[in-house]
């Protein structure tokens, strides 16, 4: 009879895959998730905003449950005042933007006043013709136009998906709230009961994450649209309240929205105002955005959401290149609820530490007012006697 050439230890060790065929399928993996998300937005996107509508919701549709109410009428009476209320801040929004949009063919006739000076001055200080200045802009215009047939599809294909996901957002929330016990037990029966603490925990850390992130950047919006609306009055910008909204609006998209905000407060008043406004604007938002990133963002906003600006920056633009304009605004609550789910599980937590923020902020300025009022020589007490 043959013998084993193997020893025990041996047949015991198990087969050990190669690092580079582990790198390989991971990569693999990682290239068909990402195609389906792509390729599923229309449905995925629809159920994670019903989901973060739900959490924010349900605090309220709970307490009205406890109240005896029935549990169907509880969620109908929810959703119907939230849509009021949506619907109340729409009507606004379009009694200013129709103002803007009627004034639109002038501020053209601006621009265009504007572009024939600064083509003016070009021709004289470079010492290049006019017309062939005009004929560099109508080129750019014609490659402009030629591939604007491809924008104008993308963008109505955009706004389909769009009205898609406002029609079945609330069809959604309606039913994650309606069945949020029984999808409750589900979670903790497909995670185990010996895990009944730790899905509790993570369960709980993401409602309040999204909740206390919502909420106080609700909060910032309305503070934002003040100082925004209120500056530009001060200044005299036309169109000052619907820019001041959709500038305290794309603030929400980090980094990207305060530049795109900037540009578009600068433009308005470059072609409403004389040039010195454009500085003028460009102080006013810098000053608010100070304002914001010191004192609204770390009292209101909290510190719940600890991500460092690296990755929230990489997730706006990851969250973009999958689902376009919805997925830049879920991007930051999508990462921060991954960094829960990274920190609650051991062999994955040195992820949810490179996620994470644990250096001081890179411009930080703290002013005790307390203090310099003491250094001052006319606030000191005087001596006795």
């Amino acid at each position: 009879m043959l013998s084993n050439p193997l020893s025990e230890a041996e047949m015991s060790t198990p087969d050990k895959i190669p690092t580079y065929l582990k790198a390989s399928l991971l990569l693999i993996g990682f290239y068909y998730f990402v195609n389906m998300l792509s390729i599923g937005q229309e449905i995925i996107l629809p159920v994670m905003y019903a989901a973060v509508i739900a959490i924010l919701v349900s605090p309220i549709v709970d307490f009205l449950v406890k109240k005896k109410l029935n549990r169907v009428i509880s969620i109908a009476v929810v959703l119907l005042v939230s849509f009021i209320i949506i619907g109340a801040f729409i009507a606004l929004l379009s009694s200013q933007a129709s103002r803007f949009t009627d004034a639109l063919p002038r501020l053209v006739d601006k621009f265009q006043e504007l572009l024939d000076q600064c083509i003016a001055w070009i021709s004289e200080y470079f010492n290049i013709s006019v017309p062939k200045i005009d004929k560099w802009i109508d080129d750019a215009k014609t490659k402009l136009m030629d591939n604007s047939n491809s924008a104008i599809s993308s963008t109505i294909s955009t706004m389909g998906g769009v009205l898609a996901t406002a029609f079945l957002t609330p069809v959604y929330v309606f039913m994650l709230l309606f069945y949020k016990p029984h999808l409750v037990e589900f979670t903790h029966r497909v995670f185990g009961y010996y895990n009944d603490g730790k899905v509790t925990e993570i369960l709980t850390e993401t409602k309040l994450i999204i909740k206390s992130y919502l909420v106080g950047l609700f909060i910032e919006f309305i503070i934002l649209a003040i100082l925004n609306s209120t500056g530009l009055l001060i200044l005299g910008i036309e169109y000052a309240i619907i820019l001041g909204v959709l500038g305290a609006l794309l603030n929400v998209i980090p980094y990207l929205g305060g530049a795109i905000t900037v540009v578009l407060f600068m433009f308005i008043a470059l072609v409403t105002k004389s040039p010195i406004y454009v500085l003028y604007v460009f102080l006013l938002y810098a000053t608010i955005q100070f304002i914001d990133n010191n004192y609204i963002v770390p009292k209101v906003v909290g510190s719940k959401v600890q991500l460092n600006a690296l990755v929230s920056l990489f997730a706006v633009i990851v969250g973009a290149a999958l689902w376009g304009i919805p997925g830049m605004f879920l991007s930051i609550p999508i990462a921060a609820v991954l960094k829960v789910v990274l920190d609650r599980t051991d062999s994955l937590k040195p992820w949810g530490f490179l996620l994470g923020e644990t250096l001081p902020p890179m411009i930080k300025l703290k002013l005790n007012i307390k203090d310099i009022t003491e250094k001052l020589p006319f606030t000191k007490p005087k001596p006795k006697g």
